[in-house]
């Protein structure tokens, strides 16, 4: 299977391709599950927004959209990540570029597998695998 990474309507290229995808892999393994398809799309704010409103009906700006096609034990889905979003964040969070692009790039791997942020005590568990995966990097 695969782990592949798109641009939609902004010029971004991801550095340490292959190392991200190694640790990507690492932690699906590690979690328990198998590598199926998984898209990566990176895009604007205004682009997840039209994908926020038109498949979600949250008419918000946000980092992260995963649209999940996993098939039991078999990670596959599309995982849209704004990258003005990310370079916000980090800046909100005081947290280099590419440490909150890593962040938010884990995070859609996570709802994969079955990992939910909608309540506090949600959050807070995304937070502590996200950064037990990070640690992995």
């Amino acid at each position: 299977m695969a782990i592949n990474f798109f641009n939609e309507d902004i010029d971004f290229t991801l550095e340490s391709n292959a190392r991200i995808k190694n640790w990507i892999r690492k932690v699906i393994q590690g979690k328990g599950f198998a590598e199926g398809t998984i898209n990566y799309i990176f895009c604007s704010d205004n682009y997840l927004l039209d994908l926020n409103v038109k498949y979600l009906e949250h008419d918000t700006y946000t980092d992260i959209i995963t649209f999940d096609y996993t098939n039991e034990k078999v990670l596959s889905g599309d995982i849209f990540i704004s990258i003005d979003r990310v370079k916000e964040n980090s800046e909100n969070y005081n947290t280099s570029f590419h440490d909150e692009l890593r962040r938010v790039i884990i995070h859609g791997i996570l709802h994969l597998t079955g990992l939910k942020d909608k309540t506090e005590s949600e959050s807070l568990n995304m937070r502590k695998n996200e950064n037990q995966c990070l640690e992995l990097y």
